[in-house]
């Protein structure tokens, strides 16, 4: 093969990459509003999904208390800090009206318990294993918070690791009745 053709077929490969960068960026912008773009003030989208110890957890079965919905993955560095915080505040806050609610965004049910017992989890955690909730609250990358209020509208939203206690604190704060 000449050096000329070889050169073509290189370029030729470089333009297609580029070309389907370019086709995903507009896709992914294009279809944004479809997969959700929550804004503080919005209501939160209901759903329903299974936790660790096979209960049904529904986010409407939470109205009239402040709710913590915390996305995240077990590979997550900023997940894994801010864990403990979560479980200190869900503890301290439980009584005061404010529930967590941790949904796992595609891991096995296996790799999640794991997590949690090496965490000493004791708040509810769901997994999203068709990454249907991670669609309708529009969340990418993790962990994401959503702060809801007891009327069940988002107060809100947090992308990113909290790695202060106090960032936690002042969250449950905002959606405490």
């Amino acid at each position: 093969m000449n050096k000329k053709k070889k050169r073509l077929i290189m370029r030729s490969i470089i333009l297609f990459v580029l070309a389907s960068a370019v086709g995903y960026a507009f896709y992914s912008n294009l279809t944004k509003e479809a997969r959700g773009n929550l804004q503080a003030g919005d209501k939160a989208p209901d759903f329903v999904l299974t936790d660790l110890n096979g209960e049904k957890r529904q986010l409407s079965d939470y109205q009239g208390k402040g709710v913590f919905l915390n996305f995240w993955g077990t590979w997550c560095e900023p997940c894994k800090k801010e864990m403990p915080h979560m479980e200190r505040l869900a503890k301290e806050y439980k009584d005061k009206g404010v529930e967590v609610l941790a949904v796992n965004v595609g891991d096995s049910k296996l790799q999640t318990k794991k997590f949690a017992e090496q965490y000493d989890l004791t708040f509810p955690i769901a997994i999203d294993s068709s990454r249907e909730v991670q669609d309708a609250y529009g969340i990418n990358p993790l962990p994401a918070t959503f702060m809801i209020n007891p009327e069940g509208k988002v107060e809100k939203i947090v992308i990113g690791g909290l790695v202060k206690e106090e960032q936690v604190r002042a969250l449950f704060e905002t959606v405490k009745p």
